[in-house]
Parts: C-alpha cells; sequence; structure tokens
C-alpha cells in the first residue's frame, strides 16, 4: 500500500485514523468505551499471593518490611493459595474491617483504624509492585479503588520543659546503662531525629570538625544535622569504649559490644513509665522528643528551619514555595547553638543562649 506521493503507508496508523474519525463522528470518546483487560502472554499465569508476598518481600527495604509483614502474613493466612487477579475491591474492604474489629486492643487503640489502614497499604504495595511487573493492568488494581480509613490526628505533642527534666532524671538514676540511656536522649533531643535513624548512625557519619552528623532516615533519606560539641565527644568516646573499630558498624552499643536496637528503646520507656506513671497513660515514646524540639525551632526561628531540622525534603506538604525557601546548615546550626547554649562551628558567634535547660549527658549512679 502506497500514499499519494509513494511512500510506503502503515496500515495500522490508518486503521488508527479510520476509528478516531468515525469516534469523532459518533461523539464518543476512549473513557466510553468498555474496557477490557489486555490477554495475558501465552504460558504466563498470576502467581497466587503466596508466591508473590515471598518475591515483594525480598525486594523492599527492610523498613517496608517491617511495617507490612504482619500484615502480608494475615493475607498469606486467607487467601495464600488465591491469585492476584482474584480478589474484588469489595472482598478487600471487608477484609480489613475484620483486621479492624480483631485488632489487638493496647493502651494506644485507637479503634483499629491503623490496622485497616496498613492492611490496606500492604494490599496496595503488592499490586503496585504486580502492575510494574505488567501482571495486571492498572485499571485492574483492586486495591486503589478501596479507601483507606480516615487517619485521626495524632496526640503526640511537644512536652513542657518540667515534663522533659523529669524523663531525663529517671533514665539517668535507674536501669542498667544509664550512660547508653542519656545519650540516646540528648542524640533525640538535640537532633529530632527519629528512631531509625539514631540506630543506623555510624562512626563514619560523626563529622568532628564542623560537628555533624549524617543522619540516615526512612524512605532511604540522607541529611546532615548539626549537633553539640559535647553530643560530638560524647559519640567519639562511646564508640572509642564501645565499638569494634569498624567506622561503618552501628554506633550505639551495650558495655559488652552488641548493637543497640529497637527493643532498647521500649525497655527505656517502659522503666520510665513505672517512675513517672503520665509517660506510662499517655503513651510517650521517644517520638514525643522529636515533637517537642521541633516545636521550639518552629517557635524561635522560622517554619522553613524547623522543616529542615526535621528532615521533611518533599514539596508536598509546604507548597512550591517551600523549594525557594530551604534552611541552610548555617541556620541549623544557629538553631542548635540557641537550644544548646553551646557554640557551633557553623554557626554565627554569639547565637547560643542556654535556652536547653535540660542537658542529659551526666549520669547519676544507678538505684534499679
Amino acid at each position: 500500500m502506497t500514499s499519494p506521493t509513494g511512500g510506503d503507508v502503515d496500515p495500522a496508523a490508518g486503521n488508527v485514523a479510520l476509528v478516531a474519525a468515525l469516534m469523532a463522528q459518533l461523539n464518543i470518546t476512549a473513557d466510553q468505551l468498555p474496557h477490557h483487560p489486555a490477554p495475558r502472554p501465552a504460558g504466563k499465569s498470576l502467581p497466587t499471593f503466596d508466591d508473590y508476598i515471598s518475591q515483594v518481600a525480598a525486594g523492599v527495604s527492610a523498613g517496608t518490611r517491617r511495617v507490612y509483614d504482619t500484615y502480608w502474613r494475615r493475607i498469606r493466612e486467607h487467601w495464600g493459595q488465591r491469585r492476584l487477579d482474584e480478589p474484588t475491591a469489595l472482598e478487600i474492604r471487608q477484609f480489613a474491617e475484620q483486621i479492624r474489629e480483631t485488632a489487638l486492643v493496647r493502651r494506644n487503640h485507637r479503634g483499629g483504624a491503623g490496622a485497616a489502614e496498613h492492611l490496606i497499604s500492604a494490599f496496595r504495595c503488592l499490586y503496585r509492585y504486580a502492575v510494574a511487573d505488567r501482571l495486571i493492568a492498572p485499571a485492574d488494581n483492586p486495591a486503589t479503588r478501596v479507601d483507606k480509613p480516615h487517619r485521626q490526628p495524632s496526640l503526640r505533642h511537644a512536652l513542657p520543659d518540667a515534663a522533659l527534666a523529669a524523663i531525663v532524671t529517671v533514665a539517668g538514676q535507674t536501669g542498667n546503662d544509664p550512660d547508653l540511656d542519656l545519650l540516646i536522649l540528648r542524640l533525640h533531643i538535640e537532633t529530632a531525629c527519629r528512631r531509625g535513624g539514631a540506630l543506623a548512625l555510624r562512626r563514619r557519619d560523626l563529622d568532628t570538625e564542623q560537628c555533624l552528623i549524617l543522619l540516615r532516615e526512612k524512605g532511604q533519606t540522607q541529611r546532615w544535622q548539626p549537633i553539640s560539641p559535647t553530643l560530638m565527644t560524647a559519640l567519639v568516646t562511646h564508640h572509642q569504649q564501645r565499638g569494634n573499630g569498624h567506622p561503618d558498624e552501628p554506633l550505639l552499643r551495650y558495655r559488652n559490644g552488641r548493637r543497640v536496637g529497637r527493643r532498647r528503646y521500649d525497655h527505656l520507656w517502659q522503666r520510665i513509665g513505672t517512675h513517672l506513671p503520665w509517660v506510662a497513660v499517655q503513651q510517650i515514646s521517644v517520638h514525643w522528643l522529636r515533637h517537642t524540639t521541633l516545636t521550639w525551632v518552629e517557635r524561635h526561628f522560622s517554619y522553613a528551619i524547623a522543616r529542615a531540622y526535621a528532615g521533611h525534603a518533599g514539596s508536598s506538604d509546604a507548597g512550591t514555595t517551600a523549594t525557594y525557601v530551604k534552611a541552610t546548615l548555617p541556620e541549623l546550626a544557629q538553631a542548635l547553638a540557641a537550644l544548646t547554649g553551646e557554640p557551633h562551628p557553623l554557626a554565627p558567634a554569639g547565637t547560643e543562649a542556654a535556652i536547653m535547660t535540660v542537658k542529659p549527658l551526666t549520669p547519676v549512679v544507678a538505684t534499679d
């Protein structure tokens, strides 16, 4: 087939043009056409949840795996032998409601909405990879058609000075390793880092000359965060006394050299709660220290500095303007100097104001 000018004409392109002209004549758009899934390649069958969850779990980060592992186990228990294309959106919604009703009641229980939300997120993660692997079409993804439960506002808030001082005092006077507990608290109070960022800290991440640490947190984000000379000295000394000398190993360790894990945090706050009942009642954890520090920075400096201090790099929560008004490292160092009352190499001279009255690095002899 040739065109009037003698060139070859693509039959497929001609057919597309003919169909487009016919649709325009009939006033029909592509969205009005019935959807039919593309035929699956011959010999390629959809995996079961048992098979595919194993594949996805092996390919995601450790943090993602930790969050979704419980819910993926529940999916395998209920639908392990079903294929990915079998459940409907209604079935997933019913499954989420069942999870909500049977959620374990803890002291911070809020009706099971969090469990239902995590289950739907676990389904969405699976189907997102299934779409990327071209196992199903995006329009056939049932998880995207299931709304998550409305997320309730967080009950966490900034702690007043007296409450923070009481927490630090108990940590320094109780337990089997007050040096470690006070170091952990000071690290979180100064940097507002997340628990994962503290546990991932290595000796290699300490810039002793400029008093900076490299925080590696969720979403595989990395950022340099200023710390006081006092905290830097304490971290270096801690590594010298308890580390194995390897700069790439986790820095926080017990006296016997074993690396600190998430359970140390759980035990720390459980112990503090036995001495301070309001800590147990309100379910206060290390994340409350993040709220406390960031609130202080925002009140005394600016939202842009508090946002950078928190490590919030995306623009979705602050609009496009945040791209142009990002805080600099010297500005973060200035906020830290005012918070701790110590000069910082990157901060202008004279900005320290000794506003931080709680200084958790001087342990008291343990009593229990």
